[in-house]
């Protein structure tokens, strides 16, 4: 994992392209523009730009008036492409627009860059997502692979973090690709409040599936709710597959069926999902020792916490408390 964090407010450029599909460009302003440090100042700069200033066509009956190029582009730390209604045709290996091409070549070196839906078909077509795993709508799934055999191409996902490239799948998991960049950035407690602020859920992992098939039951109680809620209340007791099963009265196997139809992943990895979140907010909230973290979220041992942490993001816990807490309280983590 990749922190992107630079003096002053880190500038998101959001490149609006014909056919946009507006509720995505306003996933990103609204959620990168609520992000504020721990003495109310903002954190990022949302701006918009087209290949060409002026009025933009959407997938709807109405118009976006874009008053910025895309010179923009190489003035941004994140640069983000949503989706619009013609970024891919039907014969596979057609040349990237070349005044798309050109707007890209002011994206500089060391920027992050990030997809929405199909607008990986954009990223692909110029050669960015190249030696990345990337994700896009399962729809479009068959045509991104006919057209880009070569790239590492993973439907069942909602977003994917290469460190300097991202993709999400659609418009929700835009939200969550969003929440996960300003977590990367500023840890739990900022994104967590952006999240709060919308009223979306805080963290849904990127490994989740796209597309459940059995929708979670409506208006009555979803079947593992109890059994979930008191695994987050029992994180420090390592609960297993056997006790959340018992929590529903079901055995292991019509719970891990139904666990899966609900939440799209298996609760073993569900609960590893918990713990790691559970470990990432006492590192960043706490003064609690490693090994008392450890201990409180279900690692058991700190040599645990550590084995996880580093698999999963890329550092230790030590590591982990040092930039997320400095860049939570609003001052520079180390060597930022």
């Amino acid at each position: 994992m990749v922190a992107f964090v630079h003096p002053g407010r880190h500038r998101v450029a959001v490149l609006a392209r014909h056919g946009l599909l507006p509720i995505e460009a306003g996933i990103v302003h609204r959620l990168f523009g609520q992000a504020r440090d721990a003495g109310g100042r903002l954190l990022y700069e949302v701006v918009t730009c087209a290949l060409e200033p002026g009025e933009v066509r959407t997938d709807t009956d109405f118009t976006l008036n874009v008053t910025r190029g895309p010179e923009v582009l190489g003035e941004a730390q994140t640069v983000i492409l949503p989706a619009a209604d013609e970024d891919y045709g039907e014969r596979p290996h057609d040349p990237i627009d070349p005044a798309l091409a050109e707007a890209l070549a002011f994206v500089r070196p060391e920027a992050r860059v990030a997809s929405i839906c199909t607008g990986a078909f954009v990223l692909a077509a110029a050669g960015m997502l190249d030696g990345c795993r990337v994700t896009t709508h399962w729809k479009s799934a068959a045509c991104f692979r006919a057209m880009y055999p070569h790239i590492d191409l993973d439907p069942d996902v909602l977003y994917t973090d290469n460190g300097r490239v991202l993709t999400a799948a659609g418009v929700a998991s835009g939200i969550d690709l969003s929440l996960h960049m300003i977590r990367t950035d500023h840890g739990s407690a900022v994104a967590n409040e952006v999240a709060r602020s919308t009223v979306v859920p805080p963290h849904r992992d990127g490994g989740q599936a796209q597309y459940i098939r059995r929708p979670v039951p409506g208006p009555e109680r979803p079947a593992t709710a109890r059994a979930r809620a008191w695994a987050l209340a029992n994180l420090h007791l390592q609960p297993g597959l056997k006790e959340m099963a018992e929590q529903e009265s079901m055995s292991v196997r019509t719970f891990t069926r139904r666990f899966c139809e609900e939440m799209g992943l298996s609760p073993g990895k569900w609960v590893s999902q918990q713990r790691l979140d559970r470990a990432r907010q006492l590192l960043e909230e706490s003064d609690l020792s490693v090994d008392l973290v450890a201990d409180r979220s279900g690692f058991g041992t700190a040599a645990s916490l550590r084995l996880h942490m580093h698999a999963e993001l890329g550092v230790t816990p030590s590591a982990y408390r040092r930039t997320f807490r400095g860049t939570a309280s609003g001052s520079p983590p180390p060597d930022a």
